[in-house]
């Protein structure tokens, strides 16, 4: 017989960041996690993370709606349900929630890390299996202080911590993140690779001369500089330039995919479960870019530790990662609510092993840091 959803519960973990991280929407000195936790007839618990950046700044879900949705909308829906049939209970969703990817990306994480338990295999082994046990992870720099962001830099040269870099960019006037950039350009020149986040601040007609600048100072990937309802816009910017532009806003999953292949885009799509609705999803869209002959590259929403395994996990199973991933989130965290934190290591980061996702709370941190 198989075990019965028994109970789903969500706590808001609120942790401090180790510097403020300022984008183009907004500058976080703390990350909120919804963590959910599934429990069956069987004992097994299924952990679970729904992450997302400054609030509503970046997307239509905050913590306070995704704890919210989750409890009166979602739980209910699979509570009493068979917690082994994740196909069934994705339709279940399908059939009567719209939106909510990233309330939903925690919920699926915590039934495949159910599952793994249950089965004692990995989440990857579940997604198909690992052809990666360490995958590259790219470092943020985005204090806004261009001497403190190449100092960062080589400290995480040093520490054979990071060897690419990305840089926020949108949230100044065009010619001073262009100095910004060409300088951290110059001075990382022949040790690592800059690429820049626009987060959707330019119009066209300044994505056209930014880019321009920042393809001759030598920066190697442009993520998402015009606003994602420009599709058209976006793909004409990836014909236009020989740099590779990376759609992140604008391919939430694989229906996204397909409108920009139809558009013409040429470059590059990243994956984010949290967009997706889940790995299983982020993974259908990645299989229709290799279809489509695009590059990939792992993205993340800034989560904690189990976010980011259950992330590790799904893009473990793809041969090609082209632009690599930046799964630094973690990182970028004061402290953890795990027992055993990711291992960062030669620019990368393993795979987490033991069965699900491989991670076990630390009940004493994560009340420690959990909103009344």
């Amino acid at each position: 017989m198989s075990a019965i959803i028994e109970s789903i519960t969500t706590q808001i973990v609120d942790l401090p960041t180790i510097r403020p991280h300022r984008l183009s929407m907004t500058t976080m000195a703390c990350q909120s996690l919804v963590i959910v936790r599934l429990r069956s007839s069987d004992g097994i618990e299924g952990l679970g993370e729904a992450t997302t950046i400054g609030g509503l700044s970046y997307s239509a879900e905050s913590p306070e709606s995704i704890k919210c949705n989750i409890d009166a909308w979602l739980a209910p829906l699979l509570i009493g349900q068979p917690a082994d049939n994740i196909n069934g209970l994705a339709a279940r969703l399908d059939r009567h929630v719209r939106g909510n990817a990233i309330a939903r990306s925690a919920l699926e994480t915590a039934l495949l890390d159910a599952q793994g338990k249950r089965l004692g295999v990995s989440v990857a082994s579940l997604l198909g299996g690992a052809v990666h046990d360490h995958l590259p992870v790219l470092w943020t720099l985005a204090s806004g202080d261009t001497r403190k962001d190449i100092d960062e830099a080589f400290q995480r040269l040093d520490e054979h911590r990071h060897h690419q870099f990305k840089l926020k960019l949108g949230a100044n006037a065009l010619r001073d993140d262009l100095r910004h950039t060409e300088a951290i350009c110059d001075a990382l020149k022949g040790r690592a690779g800059v690429q820049v986040d626009i987060n959707q601040a330019w119009d066209e007609a300044t994505a056209v001369e930014g880019i321009a600048a920042l393809e001759a100072a030598g920066v190697e990937l442009i993520e998402q500089p015009i606003p994602a309802r420009n599709v058209h816009g976006l793909a004409r910017l990836a014909n236009r330039f020989r740099i590779t532009m990376l759609a992140d806003e604008a391919v939430q999953d694989a229906g996204d995919g397909l409108t920009l292949l139809d558009a013409g885009f040429s470059g590059a799509f990243a994956l984010k479960i949290a967009k997706a609705g889940g790995p299983r999803g982020a993974l259908k869209l990645a299989h229709l870019a290799q279809s489509a002959g695009l590059g990939l590259y792992g993205g993340t929403l800034l989560e904690g530790t189990i976010g980011t395994a259950a992330s590790l996990h799904a893009w473990s199973t793809l041969a090609s990662l082209r632009w690599g991933t930046e799964m630094f989130g973690p990182l970028l965290l004061k402290d953890d609510i795990v027992t055993e934190s990711l291992h960062y290591h030669e620019f990368g980061v393993e795979l987490p092993r033991g069965p699900g996702l491989g991670i076990t709370l630390d009940e004493d941190r994560l009340r420690f840091y959990s909103r009344p």
